[in-house]
């Protein structure tokens, strides 16, 4: 129940089990002073109750004080260690967990969802959780606990001043309570409003040398201002409403210590309780509504936590790809047959596209943009699942097996390089994570990167900045192929790896690319139509369907899609500057 509740892993459940016994045992031990302090006032007043005088022993006192803090220090200790470290724990292994779940989550869930709002759930979220897992809710439990085996005693001694402390309770409650919507409002608006500000840096940051060249420099930044200006209201409204709701509800506890003191008074005139009984409820006053105080604040904190924790269990309750453990394909043709895909529901993407890729054959992706190649390309690999129709590998349906194991038979190179703030010796052997230095100099070589690697300053040692930020298009293309060229796979992904390169470049990337691909199923998404003339199969795409497959002689030979494009790029190819 606490893990479906909370997002909470399973020892985080059992931690914060011990972590709410733990609050209740400190919070009881707080209360011990009180019988120490009532068993002094018992004694003080005898005299007036009928009793002889005696005077409290010090000694005995001082030892039961001491006793008492001991007593006091241990419980404090056992609930600092399992709440907050406990807490600290969890929150590294939500944090795990939520990038375990992404990393088996379909590229449809991160199309729907931006990179701000996922960043934002794993850090800041898990930030906030943290604290209220490590404050509120073990206090909440624990002074609940503690406060209903107080009232049980206080019960026990007097039903009737025991009513009138703790009626005050139920009406503080339910303000609370009541407003949970009105938290709920501002809560979501002020994460609306971080999730916008957040986006709007992350994109200044990415985008900052476009905004710089359109001169757009002052506009954006006083956008990103207004932005980060709607946070702080929000959060100030938010802090308001629950601030004053609390404000509300403590300023009824406190008007119980009232109550206690007139009806206690009436009822001791009367001769309904002793002295003794009153005192006890005039201290037990001045003590419980300040846990009933702390009780209220932990249920607005708990509150605002449901918002972090709805998002979480968003993430962690989306449906995963899953599949065998083994790929049991025989050889590596690709064949999509049949097969229609749209995004979230929306208008589709592909309709009733079949085409074999076979292996040792180069098979071509051409067609204007927009038509459907990258999308034909990611699904072969299964980054997301069909709507429509099924594809295989070897025969084997792709659906059927683990995306992950499925991966292990492809090698793919696209457009947009990604590389990591590493050295380029680590970007490379991000294809094979247990290749020999030996094995990453060699797949450099065959990618024609070896020579600019050794005229850096520490070789393949060297540091390439976020992204690869320090090296060129075609010296990051050709890392990108040298990472595919070490992992070997026996399907190669292409998308156009050479549309944006100089001429030198382009022929070391193409010299690269022929090495690559060498014995294996390709499939390769072309923007120029000279660079796959020589593809064994070429299939043209043209929204979202297959209007022609065949070789590019059989294709000119057509009054086609195929034969248009060829002609379109020889005139552009004549096109100058008047």
């Amino acid at each position: 129940m606490l893990s479906q509740l909370f997002a909470l892993s399973k020892k985080g459940a059992r931690d914060l089990k011990k972590g709410i016994l733990s609050s209740a045992c400190a919070n009881l031990s707080l209360m011990l002073f009180m019988g120490l302090l009532m068993m002094i006032v018992s004694e003080l007043v005898q005299p007036y109750m009928g009793g002889q005088r005696s005077i409290p022993n010090i000694w005995v006192y001082t030892a039961l004080s001491v006793l008492l803090l001991a007593v006091i220090l241990l419980a404090n200790v056992w609930e600092y260690r399992s709440t907050y470290i406990a807490s600290y724990e969890e929150s590294a292994t939500r944090r795990i967990t939520l990038a375990e779940k992404l990393r088996r989550l379909p590229l449809s869930f991160f199309g729907e969802h931006d990179l701000a709002e996922l960043t934002t759930s794993m850090m800041n979220d898990c930030t906030e959780l943290e604290r209220t897992f490590s404050g509120a809710i073990p206090k909440l439990f624990g002074s609940v606990a503690s406060i209903l085996v107080f009232m049980a005693g206080l019960f026990v001694l007097d039903w009737r001043m025991a009513l009138t402390l703790f009626s005050v309770f139920p009406a503080s409650l339910l303000l609370m309570a009541g407003s949970k919507h009105l938290q709920d409002q501002a809560g979501t608006k002020r994460l609306d409003a971080k999730l916008k500000a957040a986006d709007g840096i992350q994109e200044y940051l990415e985008a900052i040398q476009d905004i710089k060249a359109c001169n757009q420099t002052d506009k954006y930044l006083s956008e990103l201002n207004q932005k980060l200006d709607n946070v702080a209201k929000a959060s100030i409204r938010m802090e308001m409403t629950s601030g004053s709701l609390l404000v509300s509800a403590q300023m009824i506890l406190r008007m119980g210590f009232a109550l206690v003191v007139l009806i206690g008074a009436s009822l001791f005139t009367s001769g309904a309780i002793d002295l003794l009984t009153y005192l006890l409820f005039l201290v037990a006053a001045s003590r419980i509504y300040e846990p009933l105080g702390g009780v209220m604040m932990q249920l607005g904190e708990i509150f605002n936590s449901q918002l972090q924790i709805k998002r979480m269990k968003g993430i962690q309750n989306h449906a995963e790809q899953e599949g065998k453990k083994h790929c049991p394909n025989q050889g590596f043709d690709i064949c999509f047959d049949r097969v229609s895909f749209s995004y979230s529901n929306r208008e589709q993407v592909l309709k009733d596209v079949s085409f074999t890729a076979r292996q040792g054959e180069v098979t071509a992706l051409v067609g204007p943009s927009g038509s459907g190649k990258s999308t034909v390309a990611k699904l072969s690999a299964r980054f997301w699942d069909t709507t429509g129709g099924r594809i295989t590998l070897g025969g084997a349906d792709i659906s059927k097996v683990d995306p992950e194991i499925l991966l292990k038979n492809y090698s793919i190179v696209f457009q947009d390089v990604v590389l990591f703030n590493d050295t380029i010796l680590e970007n490379i052997r991000l294809g094979r994570r247990d290749a020999t230095d030996e094995e990453v100099y060699r797949a450099a070589k065959t990618a024609m990167c070896d020579d600019f690697i050794r005229e850096m300053p520490q070789g393949y040692q060297t540091i390439i900045g976020e992204n690869g930020s320090t090296l060129s298009g075609g010296e990051r293309q050709r890392i990108s192929i040298a990472r595919a060229l070490l992992k070997d796979a026996p399907v190669i992904l292409l998308d156009e790896a050479t549309a944006s390169l100089d001429a030198e470049n382009e022929t070391q990337v193409q010299m690269a690319i022929t090495r690559l691909i060498q014995g294996k199923t390709v499939l390769i998404i072309a923007h120029r139509m000279r660079t796959v003339t020589a593809a064994d199969k070429i299939v043209v795409l043209d929204d979202g369907q297959v209007v022609q497959q065949g070789t590019s002689d059989a294709l000119m030979a057509q009054d086609g899609l195929y034969r248009r494009l060829v002609s379109l790029q020889r005139e552009s190819v004549n096109w100058s500057l008047q």
